[in-house]
């Protein structure tokens, strides 16, 4: 199969073990994020496959319709930048592993990373350093602190693992299923939203964005959180309604935030009121980029090619798009 891979910023793909996965296919690597749809209709004029690296390009009805020769899409993970009614429409096949076994440890890593240097000012900290100007400001301690994880899942247990060892107290938020779940496993569920949000003295979102998560941070919610409090977020700048965080750091409520994932990415201008906010500690999305996530992750969406090309598809978002 032609099968094209894009977003791939650094050229990692080509040097991990999963890459051997595809031999045999003709194999084109897209390191740049083309501007625009027309480049990028030009691009995979003959691709019969595209890899997605997740969220980085979104598949739209006018990219789908441009075309002709595309018979599968393979990814991991969600699809809220794949219009997959398009794909049925055009028969192009999406398939995606949404149950990967394991956490995206790489993601709990950063979360908690991210934890630390917000409560310890750590990038204010170095800077300050740098300059030569040795110590500024004063961090807090993290024992004893409360951790608010909203989501049950594979990540957020992960992190909780991890502030347990700091001697955080953990408490859960989530769906009324994980709320369940989290219980039955014996863990702090919160009395109520409300309470999550104004007894969380660092609070972390793990969810993935669908329909049902898009914007369920609101306002409101945020208006609850405590003065000193700090949000992090390395899921989808999606869970949070739009213009929230900004607002929200503004009111001092949460008082900093330390997030890895924007409304629009790639993120590029210094400017920003967000990214440029004084209480706003920032990476650029990289929460799942380490070679080992990328090996674990693309092992996933090659094996997804082969499968089709071997006339077996596995983990199809849309079955009746095959064979159209």
């Amino acid at each position: 199969m032609k099968v094209h891979i894009l977003d791939d910023w650094f050229d990692t793909l080509q040097g991990l073990p999963c890459f051997r996965l595809l031999d045999g296919h003709e194999v084109t690597v897209w390191t740049d994020a083309a501007p625009d749809e027309d480049t990028l209709a030009a691009r995979l004029a003959g691709a019969e496959c595209v890899v997605l690296f997740r969220e980085r390009t979104r598949i739209t009805r006018s990219l789908l319709e441009r075309l002709p020769n595309l018979r599968l899409i393979s990814q991991r993970s969600a699809w809220p930048h794949v219009d997959v009614d398009a794909c049925t429409e055009q028969g192009v096949l999406l398939c995606s592993n949404t149950g990967a076994d394991g956490a995206n440890y790489a993601a709990a890593e950063l979360t908690f990373a991210l934890i630390l240097a917000a409560m310890r000012q750590l990038p204010q900290q170095m800077a300050s350093a740098k300059a030569g100007t040795w110590q500024t400001g004063v961090g807090r301690t993290l024992r004893g602190r409360t951790l608010g994880l909203y989501g049950y899942g594979r990540i957020g247990r992960a992190v909780a693992d991890y502030a347990r060892a700091f001697g955080m107290p953990v408490q859960w938020w989530a769906s009324d299923e994980g709320r369940a779940r989290a219980t039955a496993a014996g863990e702090t569920v919160a009395e109520s939203r409300e309470a999550f949000f104004a007894q969380s003295e660092v609070l972390s979102l793990h969810m993935r964005l669908t329909p049902q998560t898009r914007g369920i941070v609101t306002a409101d919610d945020l208006a609850q959180m405590a003065p000193r409090s700090v949000l992090v977020n390395t899921s989808r700048a999606g869970l949070i309604s739009p213009g929230a965080l900004l607002a929200g750091l503004d009111a001092g409520r949460p008082a900093m935030a330390a997030v890895d994932v924007f409304d629009t990415e790639p993120l590029t201008d210094p400017g920003d009121p967000l990214l440029a906010h004084p209480n706003l500690i920032a990476t650029p999305h990289i929460g799942f980029v380490t070679e080992d996530e990328f090996d674990s992750q693309f092992t996933d969406i090659f094996e997804q090619v082969n499968a089709y090309a071997a006339g077996a598809p596995i983990h199809m978002v849309n079955p009746s798009a095959y064979g159209r």
